[in-house]
């Protein structure tokens, strides 16, 4: 006769014993699923870190009775047949922003390179009527010519004291 583990999603228990092995479920877990998980915001994983053994057994017999009796090396065993990090070891950085910096320079150095063989291999060079010269030339023609009186180019332009208006 199977068991089933409680809201674990209707699968037979033995099925998450060949999962977990010897590890004792202490809890309820993420969603009912009898699974280790180190997450800040999730801080009892519902079953135990590692298996079950006799030098973890005969702790926690000792821990049964006065803790002050305890050393630190069996506390800190205790916590780490329990747990697999610290929260100090969950909140230290793995240094992925390195590789994020990284990335983010590479992709800067491959649109610069791009721009500038685009800009020599692939446009034509620009024509000489794009030079400073010749556009303040065509601006003095279309002054003289009186282009566009009433709301443009001529109606910002003193015809009799030939400045820009203010």
């Amino acid at each position: 006769m199977l068991q089933q583990v409680a809201g674990a999603h209707s699968l037979p228990h033995y099925d998450y014993r060949v999962k977990i092995g010897n590890r004792e479920i202490v809890g309820y877990g993420l969603n009912g699923d009898p699974a280790y998980v180190d997450h800040i915001m999730f801080p009892f994983p519902a079953i135990r870190f590692r298996e079950t053994t006799p030098d973890v057994q005969a702790i926690q017999q000792k821990e049964k009775g006065d803790w002050k009796k305890l050393s630190i090396e069996d506390k800190k065993a205790l916590y780490r047949a329990s747990f697999c990090q610290t929260y100090a070891e969950m909140r230290a950085s793995d240094g992925s922003w390195k590789s994020i910096i990284g990335i983010a320079l590479g992709m800067v150095a491959l649109s610069w390179w791009m721009y500038i063989w685009v800009k020599v291999y692939v446009y034509p060079p620009l024509p000489k009527t794009l030079d400073y010269d010749r556009r303040q030339a065509q601006l003095q023609r279309m002054i003289e010519l009186r282009v566009d009186p009433i709301d443009g180019i001529g109606s910002k332009w003193d015809y009799e004291k030939n400045t820009w208006k203010k």
